[in-house]
């Protein structure tokens, strides 16, 4: 064959094996598909959102070291977490998620942090799915941290990881009667102006009095309040045995400190979920000395233990709330995978649809602490267990059955 015709031949053959590649598994291997995060990035609860942020990355780097995760046409592809900030305000939510469904590769989100976000945002969501008379969002969402009690029943298209927190007080006060026959009565504080703090706070009311506890008065303050010297007082002449706070890290420490100055010493303290975490302990270890606080994270096992490395790797720490959020991209890269999502913007809206009904069909996930359960209003139903703070650290104070 004449040189030139030959040079034409390998050029052929060149084009025709690079047209087979590009089709092949092994080619999408460069492909990458979004997983959307929002939450609180800024404000006082910041913390939140940021913990959420480096869980969602941390997962999404192991799940790309292990191979990434198969698509629909049987291509790999890798996950990329974006992450926007909402700064615990419901416009701004409700504006992050609309301008997350307007891309064109985001098929799913995990959001958000605050429960007063949460709620209207699930009030943009399209109520009932197929329901063709109500033009609502038509977007799967997947909260990680908001956990006022009953907020996925607002839309079918809203699905949450967080505990029922109503079910973990109700079990703490029957164990604290089983176990601390000296107390006998209970004085409550409230970040009153926050949805979940002011909810969960009626939740551990009603089930102190359920256990036979007298709640002898409240002390209310706001989330951005730096003062609680008025509140301490109230706290102080009540003279109850238990102090129980809903309130979040931040002002949890400004109450604990002033109760210090006061001489305020109560028999037991109990504090909020959310407060379990390594921000109470870096503000006021010393004063939050024995506190006892139900959750649904804690490093007991190998799995927990492990992403809690990570996490703490890469700049963060992990609590109940970022741990959903791990647990929460681990369950949709197995969805991804059961519901063939393609990925691309051509199947966009049937991916939504696809990862609803996945989501929907979802009776069990797996979590750090063993299985989740979910329940028909698509609400989570989490291991949990107590922990107390003591020397400077969370430890295991008990584990319910």
């Amino acid at each position: 064959m004449p040189p030139r015709l030959l040079r034409t031949a390998f050029a052929a053959a060149a084009v025709a094996v690079a047209a087979t590649l590009a089709a092949s598994p092994a080619a999408a291997q460069d492909r990458t598909i979004k997983i959307y995060g929002f939450g609180a990035k800024s404000g006082v609860v910041r913390i939140f959102g940021l913990n959420s942020e480096a869980a969602m990355k941390a997962a999404a780097e192991q799940i790309n070291k292990a191979g990434g995760v198969t698509l629909g046409d049987g291509s790999k592809a890798k996950l990329a977490i974006e992450y926007l900030d909402d700064r615990c305000n419901a416009e701004e939510g409700i504006n992050a998620l609309r301008r997350i469904a307007a891309q064109p590769d985001a098929f799913v989100a995990i959001g958000p942090t605050c429960s007063n976000v949460a709620e209207p945002v699930f009030g943009i969501l399209q109520k009932k799915a197929g329901d063709a008379s109500d033009s609502g969002l038509q977007f799967p969402l997947y909260t990680d941290v908001a956990a006022k009690g009953g907020l996925a029943s607002i839309s079918q298209w809203a699905f949450r990881n967080v505990p029922n927190e109503s079910a973990m007080y109700k079990t703490l006060f029957e164990w604290i009667r089983a176990t601390r026959p000296e107390i006998k009565t209970i004085w409550g504080g409230v970040e009153k102006d926050f949805a979940h703090s002011n909810a969960t706070f009626n939740a551990m009311k009603g089930h102190a009095e359920k256990a036979g506890y007298e709640v002898k008065g409240t002390s209310e303050w706001l989330l951005a309040d730096t003062s609680f010297s008025t509140q301490v007082r109230e706290m102080r002449r009540g003279e109850a045995d238990l102090v129980m706070i809903s309130a979040h890290p931040f002002t949890t420490c400004g109450v604990l400190k002033e109760m210090q100055r006061q001489g305020v010493k109560p028999k037991m303290l109990v504090g909020l979920t959310s407060s379990s975490s390594l921000e109470t302990l870096q503000g006021c270890a010393a004063q939050a000395e024995g506190i006892v606080i139900p959750t649904s994270f804690a490093p007991v096992t190998a799995e927990a233990k492990r992403a809690a490395e990570l996490v703490g790797a890469a700049g963060a720490s992990m609590d109940l709330h970022n741990a959903a959020a791990w647990e929460n991209v681990y369950t949709l890269k197995d969805l991804i995978e059961k519901a063939k999502i393609m990925g691309r913007p051509d199947t966009v809206q049937a991916d939504r649809a696809k990862m609803r009904e996945a989501l929907a069909s979802v009776r069990e996930t797996t979590g750090l602490l063993g299985k989740v359960g979910r329940t028909d209003d698509r609400e989570a139903v989490k291991p949990f267990l107590f922990v107390r703070a003591e020397k400077g650290a969370w430890v295991v104070a008990h584990k319910p059955n």
